[in-house]
Formats: structure tokens, C-alpha cells, sequence
């Protein structure tokens, strides 16, 4: 028999919502995909991801919480919804709550009624004035090993979240653990890179006793500059790498020239000029400082083109590297010298000033003194 068309319209409409919802759901499961790869900074991500997730699920909120110090709290790592920012930095204990749970079993679940599951903890809703009535929780898991959990809230339309809904939200949350734990593993090897790195400094900074900690005072007086000048993350990543590492071309030139007391002659005075480039070329087989050697070579030229060793003028110099000039000079002249004593910081500033548009880019001189100021005002 034939059914009529007007009993088999509420099928064909139910068939073609839930086809459109489950394609919709396999894109969320791409685009996380596809974000967990382009996008550096691990919140940055994560943020996208419940975004993605909430919007994708038809949800009123989402959340990761992630393990920090220990297996017993878990804490509101990204948040979105209504009271997303009252959620920051709140903890939990794994003791209780359908988190909790989740996160203890390694289980993912659905709740549809929270008021009905002896899980469910108010603590959260008491303190935020959200109403959770259901959600849907999965662990955040790598290797068998549970880093948090990831949470959407509440249907927008009042409906019941579904297998299918957790089913995507499983799949997103073993892409979003894979990226968490490589983020984790890449700031690890990051970090050991980075000790490595200030030792280096360290020991170039000690073959001339008078300058002791300059590379470290450099690099936070770019930085501070930077900031001021509202660089990117990255940006500001890169003025840390050249900043501590300027002077590592020094590691060429002998301790008997760095510490010599008197006059330097020509040929020793050549060997001087010539250490922008020789840590540009130490830096620059190195991946994750490419961009910063291009600032350790250019450090010692001057905004009016009279410096080495390249000569080149104005703001063909790259902007960090005429950061790390101030920062530089300033760092001299506040630091006690065998052949003179420090300047006060008010005397520095004085010269540098004098200096701007001709050995000092103006813009970098305004951005490294106000941020030396708003330091100084804290």
C-alpha cells in the first residue's frame, strides 16, 4: 500500500532533521579537528572548541575542566554561556558532582534530568545562578589517563540531548585531549629549551664581570616595551628568545677584548661589530628562533643607518630589534661600566630621549619608557 503524502510528510520532515543535525555534528567533529591543528596557544583553543561544540549541540553553555596539581580537583580550564567568566580558575572536587563522577570512572553519560541523579552537585548553580537541567559529560582521556572533562548544558529548545549528541561530544573531546597533551609535551620540551637558553645567556653575560645579568634585564625591558605596544603572543615570544639572546654572538670574541680597559683598536673593533651576525647565523638553524635571529642581527643598527653591520635605516629595521637597541643601551647605561659609573634611571632616560630619531627609533623610545613607567607604578 501507498502511504498518502500527508502521512508521510511529519516522517520525511523527522528523517530530514535528523539527517541535518547528524551532518551537523560531523563537521563539528571536523572544524575541531582542523582547530586543534591551527591554532597555538592551548585556551585559545579550547575556547573555540566549546564554541563550536555548544553551537553544534544546540546548547545553552559548554565547559572543559582540566586536572592541574593533583587527581582531586578539576578546574573550569574554558567556559562558555551565560556565567562562562564567573567560571574561571572555580574548582571541583572529583568527590562529586556528574564531573566528578565522569571524571573518576572515565565514563561519558547523559543526564537529562539532573534533579533526578543523585550525582548531581548545586554547588556550581548555587554559586553562579545558572540552572542545570541536562547535561551531557565526557572524560578528556590519553593514554588511559584522564585529564579532565568536557560538559555542554542544557538544550536551548528544551529538548533531551541524545545518543548521537554524546557520541560527538566523545569524539571532540579525544581530539581535544590528544591537542591538550601535546600542548603540555611541546611547553615541557619549551621550557627545558628556555633554561637552556638563560644559562647560555648567563654564560656569555660572565666573560665581562660588569655585565652580569644583562641579557636577562634586556629581554624584560623588551618585553616590557612590547607590551606596551600590545604585541601577539608570539610576537612577545619572539622578543623573549632575542631579547636574552642578543649578545650570543659574543661567545666568538675573546674575554681578554670584552674585558679590555682601554681603547679597542680597529681590527678589535671589527670583531665586535661582527657578533650581530654571528648569533644571527647560531640562531638561525634553529626552528623556533628563526624569527628572533633576525632581531639579534639587527640590534646594533641605528635608526639613522650609521650602525652595523648592515647599515640599514628606519623602519627597515625590524621593530623588535630596534626595541632591544633601547632596551639595550638603557641596561648600559644604568649598570655600572669599568671605565664610568651608573647613570640614575632619570639620566638614561634623558639620553635616550636626546638619542630618538637619531641612534633610537621614537616610536621604540616612547613604548620602551612608557613601559617602564607603568612597571615602575605598580
Amino acid at each position: 500500500m501507498v502511504s498518502s503524502p500527508e502521512k508521510s510528510q511529519p516522517s520525511t520532515v523527522l528523517s530530514g532533521r535528523v539527517e541535518r543535525e547528524n551532518k551537523a555534528r560531523l563537521e563539528l567533529i571536523y572544524e575541531v579537528s582542523k582547530k586543534v591543528g591551527s591554532v597555538p596557544r592551548m585556551t585559545q583553543m579550547l575556547e573555540q572548541v566549546i564554541k563550536m561544540t555548544q553551537k553544534t549541540l544546540n546548547a545553552s553553555a559548554a565547559s572543559i575542566l582540566l586536572f592541574r596539581d593533583n587527581d582531586q580537583e578539576l578546574y573550569f580550564e574554558v567556559a562558555s554561556g551565560p556565567v562562562g567568566k564567573a567560571l574561571r580558575q572555580v574548582k571541583l572536587s572529583t568527590k562529586y558532582g556528574i564531573a566528578g563522577q565522569v571524571a573518576r570512572t572515565g565514563r561519558p553519560l547523559i543526564v537529562n534530568d539532573v534533579s533526578r541523579s543523585e550525582n548531581f552537585h548545586k554547588i556550581i548553580d548555587d554559586a553562579t545562578g545558572f540552572s542545570t537541567k541536562s547535561l551531557v559529560c565526557a572524560p578528556l582521556a590519553v593514554h588511559r589517563r584522564i585529564l579532565g572533562v568536557i560538559e555542554v548544558l542544557n538544550k536551548l529548545d528544551g529538548s533531551e540531548f541524545e545518543e548521537q549528541d554524546l557520541e560527538a561530544v566523545v569524539s571532540v573531546a579525544t581530539t581535544a585531549a590528544m591537542a591538550i597533551e601535546n600542548t603540555r609535551l611541546h611547553q615541557t620540551v619549551l621550557d627545558a629549551y628556555k633554561n637552556t637558553i638563560k644559562t647560555l645567556a648567563a654564560a656569555i653575560d660572565a666573560k665581562d664581570p660588569y655585565t652580569r645579568g644583562h641579557s636577562q634585564r634586556v629581554m624584560e625591558y623588551t618585553l616590557l616595551a612590547g607590551t606596551y605596544l600590545s604585541f601577539s603572543s608570539e610576537e612577545m615570544e619572539t622578543l623573549e628568545y632575542a631579547g636574552i639572546l642578543h649578545d650570543i654572538g659574543k661567545i666568538s670574541i675573546d674575554s681578554t677584548i670584552l674585558n679590555k680597559p682601554g681603547a679597542l683598536n680597529e681590527s678589535e673593533w671589527e670583531m665586535i661589530r661582527e657578533h650581530p651576525a654571528v648569533g644571527a647565523n647560531l640562531l638561525r638553524g634553529i626552528p623556533f628562533l628563526e624569527k628572533a635571529s633576525e632581531l639579534v642581527l639587527c640590534h646594533h643598527e641605528r635608526f639613522d643607518g650609521g650602525g652595523y653591520p648592515n647599515g640599514i635605516r628606519g623602519e627597515v629595521i625590524p621593530i623588535g630589534a630596534r626595541l632591544i637597541a633601547v632596551a639595550d643601551a638603557f641596561d648600559t647605561m644604568t649598570t655600572d661600566r669599568s671605565y664610568r659609573a651608573a647613570m640614575t634611571v632619570d639620566h638614561a632616560v634623558e639620553e635616550l630621549h636626546n638619542c630618538s630619531g637619531s641612534q633610537f627609533c621614537p616610536i621604540a623610545v616612547k613604548a620602551f619608557i612608557s613601559g617602564l613607567r607603568l612597571n615602575t607604578d605598580k
